[in-house]
């Protein structure tokens, strides 16, 4: 699941960094080695969950259409568009649309990213960069070439998006509740960094996915295991026990990374992602050696 859709979130939502395990260390790749992300293309549809008092959001309504392609032999390709519409009290309507696009190598060395933002069809962000480091304990060098030029260095612990999501795998393979990372996926103009603490349910087990609704397709997730995951986004530094994250995103995790029943919490108001159509695209060449 990529993490670009979250930077429309703003706000806090509740959470609780008492509970947190200690940093993980640069990432390692050997962590996720046996993780299958599975090349697909899905289509998820939004709607208003709740809006606390106060938010003058009467309505949201929208649609998510996410694609991953690619392999680690080969690097994985993201590409996301996801299209809002919001209804205030008034009955003003304004619409969101985000469009990115991003390759990531598969040993996690390198992160090419691209996105646009546009507010009632017109552009109001373009960021667009490239982050590499020579090795997993080197630090990351960042060159942003939109919106303006400019070089960053990142520590050397923090995750590429895919790579995230392979080492959230491997953590909910292994057991483990609780998975803390700093993720760079390009946000706020490919400046920021998330501390991101990820909360890990208890193992589904094969069969799970008949339980929800029945879209064409998702029969191939019937034999596979699933985790209930929530993932908070915290600034850089909040480690204070009554830090709240800036937004959260809670899903149904399988194990070969394809996500069921989203749900976006935004502080003020949240909505809903269901899962309306998917197909899977043939394993890359190399993967299937």
């Amino acid at each position: 699941m990529t993490h670009r859709l979250l930077r429309h979130c703003i706000g806090a939502a509740t959470g609780a960094l008492a509970l947190l395990a200690t940093w993980q260390t640069a990432p390692a790749r050997a962590a996720g080695e046996d993780i299958f992300m599975a090349p697909h293309r899905a289509i998820y549809e939004m709607s208003l969950a709740t809006a606390r008092g106060g938010t003058g959001v009467t309505a949201v309504s929208g649609r998510m259409v996410y694609e991953l392609t690619g392999s680690a032999c080969e690097g994985y390709t993201q590409n996301m568009r996801f299209v809002t519409q919001m209804v205030n009290q008034g009955g003003t309507a304004m619409i969101t649309d985000l469009r990115s696009f991003s390759w990531e190598e598969g040993n996690g060395k390198r992160f090419r990213f691209n996105s646009s933002q546009y507010r009632d069809e017109k552009a109001t962000e373009v960021t667009a960069g490239d982050a590499a480091r020579a090795n997993t304990a080197d630090d990351v060098k960042v060159e942003l070439t939109k919106p303006a030029k400019k070089d960053l260095s990142l520590p050397a612990r923090v995750y590429f998006p895919v790579q995230h999501s392979i080492a959230l795998l491997a953590a909910a393979k292994a057991g483990k509740a609780i998975f803390r990372a700093d993720l760079y996926d390009g946000s706020e103009k490919g400046e920021k960094v998330y501390d991101t603490v990820s909360f890990i349910g208890s193992r589904r087990p094969p069969g799970s996915n008949q339980r929800l609704p029945q879209v064409k397709n998702t029969e191939q997730l019937d034999q596979l295991a699933a985790w209930p995951v929530s993932i908070g986004y915290f600034e850089p530094g909040s480690d204070r026990k009554d830090a709240t994250p800036v937004y959260e995103l809670s899903f149904l995790f399988f194990e070969n990374g394809v996500s069921r029943k989203l749900f976006i919490d935004y502080g003020e108001f949240a909505i809903n992602g269901v899962l309306m159509e998917i197909v899977f695209h043939p394993p890359s060449k190399c993967e299937q050696k």
